[in-house]
């Protein structure tokens, strides 16, 4: 019959997630303890300091996110002083946000980020490899209509877990 699947394939692929979901969650608390922001703050601090501050709108569409949940990120960097907000001189009506000297130090105590790491190993993969991962991701997040919803860069368990946002 076409439909069985082996039950240790079903087993390994619920295992395979579970250590990745498992990954995800040490992370986020490594983070959240050494530089006291969660892998979503950390990544608007990323690309602020990248582009050398950036509009909140421009911030959401790098990161796939909406703009209410950029906001949000962005305030409560805001209120910890690793950001400020910045009136454009050339439109008064725009903000950019731009990282602090007390954010750059977040930056360096912050651990190899997750998605660093991803990147890195990804990069060593051969092409064809790179492509017949991302296919079969694409597929899980599918299988786990995933397809709603911010579809963040971040690697984040607690968002798949209690449908929380990023905050």
């Amino acid at each position: 019959m076409m439909d069985e699947v082996p039950h240790d394939r079903i087993d390994d692929s619920l295992i395979a997630l579970r250590r990745i979901l498992r990954a995800t969650e040490s992370f986020s608390r490594e983070l959240a303890q050494s530089a006291g922001v969660t892998p979503a703050q950390l990544r608007v601090l990323q690309i602020v300091e990248q582009r050398d501050g950036v509009i909140p709108k421009a911030l959401a569409q790098q990161m796939r996110v909406g703009q209410a949940t950029v906001t949000s990120l962005v305030d409560k960097l805001v209120a910890q002083q690793l950001v400020r907000r910045q009136r454009s001189e050339v439109d008064r009506r725009q903000s950019h946000v731009m990282i602090t000297d007390k954010g750059r130090d977040c930056l360096r105590q912050a651990p190899d980020a997750q998605q660093q790491r991803f990147v890195r190993a990804f990069r060593s993969l051969a092409d064809w490899e790179q492509a017949q991962l991302v296919s079969s991701l694409e597929r899980v997040a599918t299988m786990l209509d995933a397809d709603n919803g911010d579809a963040s860069t971040l690697l984040v368990a607690g968002q798949i877990d209690s449908g929380e946002r990023d905050g």
